[in-house]
């Protein structure tokens, strides 16, 4: 990711709407799937400004290991207080075999060249006990990519279909899969396929704070999103794709 953009990101996510949303939604999921699980050691792969894994460790009491590939992004994490903190690459994970009950990586694979993303779930499975689960969220339709994505080096965004498909190749079950941040969906796609090529807008960051009473509208569809989610409902369409998916027990010989 362009290293510019940690500082926006950290200037802006305790407040900006987007961030808000996908934090209830995230742990609307966790509390609704995860309820159950035995949950020790975590992996959060790619922990950007360690936002989560500090939101994370504060509401669930984990004890998480926050990997990013850049010294910007784990200089944040730092100052949040985390005590684990790994420099390395999602592709090559520098852990042993099943040493984590949970990996989340958020927003991450989409910064991977095309097919690269195959490494990384490799490497997830991998790092995960049997049984072991995974959050996956990433960017989602390429009818989507804005003068945002370019900014970040955005280098790929998915279909749900794809993601599954890739995860299940490296051995995962699917518990659930969604579209998120779907209510939006129109509005997103006129700003980026629309109005922003009529400005001819060269790439920026679209991270940035927003009028109050804007921030609050906007965080409102993605509250009731989070609302769906616990009650078991699933999105056909959205900005981002959502899945949790499990490292399967080893069959005893």
């Amino acid at each position: 990711m362009n290293p510019a953009e940690f500082s926006n990101i950290a200037n802006a996510e305790d407040e900006l709407w987007w961030y808000q949303g996908q934090r209830e939604i995230l742990t609307t999921l966790i509390d609704r799937q995860l309820a159950s699980a035995s949950i020790g050691k975590v992996l959060e792969a790619g922990c950007g400004t360690g936002h989560t894994a500090r939101l994370l460790t504060d509401r669930y009491g984990w004890s998480i290991t926050a990997l990013d590939l850049s010294e910007v992004g784990l200089g944040h994490a730092a100052s949040r207080g985390l005590s684990t903190l790994v420099q390395g690459d999602i592709t090559r994970l520098p852990f042993r075999n099943g040493e984590f009950d949970l990996v989340i990586s958020l927003d991450v694979i989409a910064h991977l060249e095309a097919g690269v993303e195959s490494a990384a779930y490799r490497e997830f499975a991998r790092v995960l006990r049997p049984g072991g689960r995974m959050i996956l969220r990433t960017a989602a339709l390429r009818s989507l990519r804005s003068r945002h994505s370019e900014f970040i080096v955005e280098r790929q965004r998915f279909t749900r279909a794809e993601v599954i498909s890739g995860l299940q190749t490296a051995g995962f079950r699917i518990r659930f899969d969604s579209y998120v941040n779907a209510f939006l969906l129109p509005i997103a796609w006129f700003k980026f396929r629309v109005w922003e090529p009529l400005l001819s807008s060269p790439p920026a960051s679209g991270v940035g704070r927003v009028a109050g009473w804007l921030n609050r509208l906007l965080r409102l569809p993605l509250a009731l999103e989070a609302r769906l989610i616990a009650a078991g409902h699933r999105f056909p369409i959205g900005q981002t794709v959502l899945v949790l998916a499990e490292q399967p027990q080893r069959q005893s010989s």
